[in-house]
């Protein structure tokens, strides 16, 4: 039987289906036998590998279990990730998992509104950015704010999460979209503030040298009490489960708190940011 010749540089899905193929036939498997480890048919291994059918991640799970890849940087699960959500950073696929179950959340970002707090215009506009620069490609910009809507509705479940949100000014003088989008997400920031499992602080300029963070910072509460950190630069992100290291952001966080404006007053430098919009 003729085979096809695979090209893995003309889609990231193409890589992953001839990835699969050369692994597969490294261990002298057929489609049939692979199929047969997977509990898939092997017509359905064959699209994949030729690219015919997109990886799912069911599949993917199936697949490393079968060549033994499972936690592995090899793995296909963590490909098919970045596949679908299109250039995530280390360590926040598996935060976003934890992000969804969280009891509370804890925030803190710098320069552009924290995403859980963006309306898609804003988050489109940002994503579209990026992909004019040339970062990410207009189909991954699409899927960047298709996934941040996912992680927003995951959040409005029966028991809602604390958010507690600390933001640095310029996340509300920082004009994204022109004036019609900025409007609207401020006006998404004040009704967030008025939720009853919520709270919303500015960080002011003025509190200078006092401000603990410089560099955006993620905080997650869970079920058992347990605190997850996650933290990101421009390259890469770390996500922290021990606790020796994730209790000190947790305590330069409430200083942060303790430095920031009240609620009452960040409302209302929102809403003068907002009358300053023309």
């Amino acid at each position: 039987m003729n085979k096809n010749e695979l090209n893995p540089d003309a889609s990231p899905q193409a890589a992953y289906g001839a990835r699969l193929r050369g692994l597969r036939e490294t261990r002298g498997w057929t489609q049939e036998g692979l199929a047969e480890r997977t509990e898939y048919s092997s017509v359905h291994v064959s699209a994949v590998e030729n690219g015919r059918k997109p990886p799912t991640l069911r599949f993917s799970r199936s697949v490393d279990r079968a060549l033994g890849l499972v936690g592995t940087e090899d793995a296909f699960e963590r490909e098919y990730r970045e596949i679908k959500h299109g250039n995530l950073l280390e360590g926040f696929p598996e935060y976003v998992k934890h992000e969804g179950r969280a009891a509370e959340i804890r925030l803190y970002e710098i320069g552009i509104i924290p995403e859980l707090l963006q309306t898609p215009e804003y988050a489109q506009v940002l994503a579209d950015s990026a992909a004019r620069r040339g970062a990410i490609t207009p189909e991954q910009a699409d899927e960047r704010v298709t996934f941040l809507m996912e992680r927003q509705a995951t959040l409005a479940r029966p028991r809602l999460p604390t958010m507690l949100v600390v933001m640095d000014e310029s996340c509300i003088r920082r004009r994204v979209g022109g004036p019609k989008v900025m409007n609207a997400q401020l006006d998404r920031l004040a009704e967030f503030a008025e939720l009853p499992n919520s709270v919303l602080q500015i960080a002011p300029y003025d509190i200078g040298e006092r401000r603990p963070f410089n560099l955006p910072m993620n905080l997650l509460t869970m079920p058992d009490l347990s605190v997850i950190a996650y933290a990101e630069s421009q390259m890469r992100g770390h996500l922290e489960r021990d606790t020796a290291a994730v209790l000190p952001l947790l305590t330069a966080y409430h200083q942060l708190q303790a430095e920031a404006l009240p609620q009452a007053a960040s409302v209302a430098m929102i809403h003068e940011a907002r009358k300053g919009t023309p």
